[in-house]
């Protein structure tokens, strides 16, 4: 069964207008969910909204949204007034510019999805626009209302298609200064530069998704499935912890390179010694 389009308008570059679909490229809907339960009775519950004051329960009818101006202090605003904010949307993803691939920050990242042309009048269009940004080897910044908000979006060609990512507004990411403002100015030897280095080269590999996997969403899954079967949970046992040794020695270690115990020089046996006017030369 074909997936659903989370989002359908048009892309546009300049005068060049194409159909076009967004399709959800990262889903948790795989991951294993639970609900809560009344544990003496088995039944799932449900979510009630509570009066802090009254300790009564607000009927959705009687649910509006507030913004607190001081403390427990409040304005409602009605969901008309909210809309109201919204911006109107055209359905047109029309691009701003085109930016070297490599010239945003990934911080920056926000939801991959998938691009398509959801129209077959689309395809040449959409394939002139796929094909021009590789062999230009650009990215593409575009803007449009996606889910009742202005987002900018980043576009980049992918196979037959391209690939959507909503971005982050710089408001939105925090500062990398701050947030490391209290890690230490620490100087380094050369040799555990060094050591560092070759750990990391000997380590050197290709980022592969199929090799990593969800332990824990996995083990959640066996634990259910022992509780089906009736079989006992067994608790996963607890990694040894790791011997707290000098920085340069586990460096040493993980390289390879720790010291080996010198050996010791032992002494032949008397009986196995050549007697001294034996080593002389004749004559």
């Amino acid at each position: 069964m074909a997936p659903r389009a989370n989002w359908k308008g048009f892309l546009k570059v300049g005068e060049l207008v194409c159909p076009v679909a967004l399709y959800t490229a990262a889903s948790t809907s795989d991951r294993i969910a639970f609900h809560m339960l009344n544990r003496k009775t088995g039944h799932r519950l449900h979510r009630e909204f509570i009066d802090s004051e009254t300790g009564k329960t607000v009927e959705r009818e009687d649910q509006v949204k507030g913004y607190e101006v001081g403390d427990g202090d409040y304005i409602a605003l009605d969901p008309k007034e909210i809309a109201a904010a919204l911006p109107e949307s055209d359905k047109t993803l029309e691009i701003e510019a085109f930016i070297a691939c490599d010239d945003i920050d990934d911080l920056y990242f926000d939801k991959p999805y998938y691009l398509t042309p959801s129209d077959r009048h689309g395809d040449e269009a959409f394939a002139l626009i796929r094909e021009g940004m590789k062999k230009s080897n650009v990215a593409a910044l575009a803007e449009t209302v996606l889910f009742r908000r202005m987002r900018t979006v980043l576009i980049r060609p992918e196979g037959q298609g391209l690939v959507a990512t909503t971005l982050n507004y710089d408001y939105e990411v925090r500062s990398a200064e701050a947030a490391f403002s209290d890690v230490p100015d620490v100087k380094l030897k050369g040799e555990m530069l060094e050591l560092a280095e070759h750990i990391i080269n000997t380590k050197k590999g290709r980022f592969d998704p199929k090799g990593f996997d969800d332990r824990y969403d996995a083990a959640l899954a066996e634990v259910v499935k022992a509780k089906i079967e009736g079989r006992k949970i067994k608790p996963v046992k607890p990694k040894a912890e790791g011997k707290v040794i000098d920085l340069m020695e586990a460096l040493r270690q993980s390289a390879g390179k720790g010291e080996k115990p010198a050996k010791r020089k032992t002494k032949k046996p008397a009986a196995a010694r050549k007697p001294a006017a034996g080593r002389r030369k004749a004559g």
